[in-house]
C-alpha cells in the first residue's frame, strides 16, 4: 500500500513540476503570428463559380446529329477561378473547360459537345471540378433524341 502512495505522488509531483512554465508569453515569436495572419486571411480569398444556366435543353433531336452549347460562368469571388477537371457522365458528352485562370468579377466558356446517341429522352450530367469552396459544380444536358428516319414526336427546342 505504501508503494501505491509512493507512485501517485511522484506522478503528482511530476505533473506539478512539468505543467510549470515561467512567463509563456515571452517565448511566443511575433513574426509567426503575423505570418499565421497573413495565411488565415489568404484562406478567406476563395473564387466563385456562378453559371448563367445550370442547365440547357436541345429539344428534339434527330439520333447522331452532333450538338454543342456553352456554359457562361463568371467569378464573383476574390481569388482567381481555377478550373481542375471536367467530366461528364458518359463518353457521348464532352466538355471543353478553359485552362487560364479567370480573375475576380471575369466571365469564362465551358463548351460542352453531345453526339446526339441514345433515344427518347436523354440527361447528361457534366462536373466540373475547381478550386472553389463547393469544389465541385453540375451541369446538366437534355434533350429528346428520335431514332433516324422517325418524325419528330417530343418537345420542341427552346
Amino acid at each position: 500500500m505504501k508503494r501505491v502512495f509512493l507512485v501517485f505522488g511522484l506522478i503528482g509531483a511530476l505533473v506539478i513540476v512539468s505543467c510549470k512554465e515561467n512567463n509563456a508569453t515571452a517565448k511566443i515569436n511575433t513574426e509567426n503570428v503575423a505570418v499565421a495572419a497573413e495565411r488565415d486571411e489568404a484562406a478567406k480569398q476563395v473564387p466563385v463559380m456562378e453559371f448563367a444556366k445550370a442547365e440547357h435543353d436541345f429539344g428534339t433531336i434527330d439520333q447522331g446529329t452532333p450538338q454543342e452549347t456553352v456554359f457562361t460562368f463568371t467569378n464573383t469571388g476574390n481569388a482567381p477561378l481555377i478550373i481542375t477537371d471536367a467530366t461528364s457522365s458518359c463518353g457521348c458528352t464532352v466538355p471543353n473547360p478553359p485552362k487560364d485562370p479567370i480573375a475576380p468579377g471575369d466571365t469564362g466558356e465551358l463548351v460542352v459537345k453531345f453526339n446526339g446517341s441514345g433515344q427518347n429522352q436523354v440527361t447528361k450530367t457534366i462536373t466540373v471540378k475547381a478550386n472553389t469552396e463547393k469544389g465541385s459544380e453540375l451541369l446538366r444536358i437534355k434533350a429528346f433524341v428520335t431514332p433516324k428516319g422517325t418524325p419528330a414526336v417530343g418537345p420542341t427546342a427552346n
